[in-house]
């Protein structure tokens, strides 16, 4: 029984990795239910491990998600366009891999300025600031994921 539980457990640690690179997909707090299954059957780790990785789990991840890619567009004088079409981007792009994860978000996010009505030097930047707040979101995200995979794997 417990092989089963590890083995659940590693599903949620790689579909926490998939989910930080997906925006549909709630990846940290996913990592974070590996290491909780993991928690149950070893107890490998302290109260404290587990409480500051929740909360960077909860905090992180809403500033992640929500503050930084909004702040990066506002700050290149985008709109919730910009910031919108950079998310259907990278989904589109990402039957396209591996440049699609890349050109994805910027097109979508110029597409959505261009929507919006912007000209398109302005929407250019705009799209600059989307894709930028976007790929720095999703990098911290992974980089988070990465580190609860190796925390996970290292103590098994």
């Amino acid at each position: 029984m417990e092989i089963i539980w590890i083995i659940l457990g590693a599903f949620f640690i790689i579909a926490g990795l998939v989910g930080a690179f997906l925006p549909v997909v709630p990846g940290l707090p996913f990592s974070y239910v590996g290491l909780l299954i993991l928690q149950l059957l070893h107890a490998p780790f302290s109260l404290t491990f587990m409480l500051v990785w929740l909360g960077i789990v909860i905090l992180f991840g809403f500033v992640l998600d929500n503050v930084i890619p909004a702040w990066a567009t506002k700050k290149f004088g985008g709109s919730a366009y910009g910031i919108t079409g950079s998310v259907v981007g990278l989904i589109v792009g990402l039957f396209f891999p591996p440049i699609g994860f890349v050109v994805g978000p910027f097109l979508g996010a110029f597409i959505g300025e261009m929507i919006s009505g912007q000209k398109s030097d302005r929407a250019l930047k705009s799209a600059l600031g989307a894709f930028a707040g976007f790929m720095a979101a999703t990098g911290l995200k992974v980089m988070a994921a990465g580190m609860i995979a190796f925390y996970y794997f290292t103590n098994l």
